[in-house]
């Protein structure tokens, strides 16, 4: 008779890990349109706490300026769209333009923080005062003269009225709203999940592990430390990026409050509670409790962020690792006692057997 084989453990785990990516695929199809956006709102903030991940989780470098990227890329991408968007590939273009924009500053901001020689603490300092820094700036361009061609900058009233990305279709084309945004965001964060995945899972992500754990050990065995640290950072900032320029695509608006202090510390939340060594944790996690946070905001935005400081601090105490890491841990501990409890019960049915 011919034995069935049983799939290998990391066949079963990928298995697992395709679900959330079909439930995700799946949800536009039973829910309305409004929902659909507002799930992709959910979702377009998850580029953000990737690139967190990256830095931190893998290269040990705690950035406080995630949101001064969100908010640059942002703005550029309404700058370039109310002056230069009258077709749908001017849309794109914008989109671009506010991605170049991210790396260019990263590479300028990363080149004089690793190459200037700042580490630890030092460096969460000085991205919080970047990002202060823009916020303060941005937020006293209220008087007219603050105008880059077409495009109003309005201070803290915030820039709007930019197009939204479209795309060419028969009849006209199509804008990008609802649950086709929604996809758009979807596909965008699987290809960006897969390739961190294979890049974090390879040489580089180990490089920067060895040089997170021990930087003069790395560097003694010829790794350039500062130039590794480089990248992941204008890899981070360059997804932060991302997440503004899609937020401002699904508003049509964009203001200096993204920038401010508190929107600082949420990436770092979300991907402390989600678990900064996990990228796939850190999408559900981020995803998770932006809904959880905008759930709450209908009845006042302090309850979010009080549940959200009250879920940080049980998790510093309690799970520093990260919840999901944690949880996932402990159940993986509980099947290994299940499954020596059940080896122990036939060892002990096959001795009585034996005795009989």
């Amino acid at each position: 008779m011919k034995q069935l084989n049983m799939p290998s453990t990391s066949a079963t785990t990928r298995a697992l890990q395709s679900v959330p990516w079909l439930v995700a695929l799946c949800l536009p199809l039973v829910v309305d349109a409004n929902t659909s956006g507002n799930l992709a709102y959910c979702l377009l903030w998850a580029f953000s706490a990737l690139g967190l991940a990256a830095m931190w989780g893998y290269g040990g470098i705690l950035s406080f300026g995630q949101t001064a990227f969100f908010g640059l890329s942002g703005y550029c991408y309404g700058i370039f769209t109310l002056n230069y968007g009258d077709t749908w590939f001017d849309s794109w273009l914008g989109l671009g333009a506010g991605l170049v924009a991210s790396v260019v500053a990263a590479a300028l901001i990363g080149y004089m923080i690793f190459y200037g020689r700042i580490k630890g603490v030092f460096i969460g300092i000085v991205t919080l005062s970047v990002t202060l820094v823009l916020e303060t700036f941005m937020s006293q361009t209220a008087g007219p003269q603050w105008a880059i061609g077409e495009a109003r900058l309005n201070g803290y009233n915030g820039m709007g009225g930019m197009p939204p990305l479209t795309i060419p279709w028969p009849g006209g084309p199509l804008t990008l709203e609802n649950a086709s945004f929604y996809y758009l965001v979807l596909i965008l964060l699987i290809v960006v999940y897969a390739a961190m995945r294979k890049l974090l899972d390879g040489t580089f992500g180990l490089t920067l592990i060895a040089i997170r754990e021990n930087p003069q050990r790395a560097e003694m065995l010829g790794v350039d430390i500062r130039r590794h640290q480089l990248l992941v950072f204008v890899l981070g900032c360059t997804l932060g990026g991302l997440s503004g320029a899609l937020y401002t695509i699904w508003g049509s608006y964009i203001t200096p409050s993204t920038m401010g202090l508190t929107a600082a510390a949420m990436p770092v939340i979300w991907v402390a509670t989600s678990g900064r060594k996990s990228i796939g944790g850190t999408i559900l996690g981020t995803a998770f409790l932006v809904w959880l946070s905008q759930s709450l905001a209908v009845y006042g935005s302090q309850y979010a962020l009080i549940l959200l400081g009250a879920i940080l601090l049980i998790v510093v105490l309690a799970a520093p690792e990260g919840l999901l890491p944690f949880v996932s841990r402990q159940l993986r501990r509980l099947s290994s006692r299940n499954n020596v409890a059940a080896r122990h019960g036939r060892t002990c049915i096959r001795r009585e057997e034996g005795k009989s």
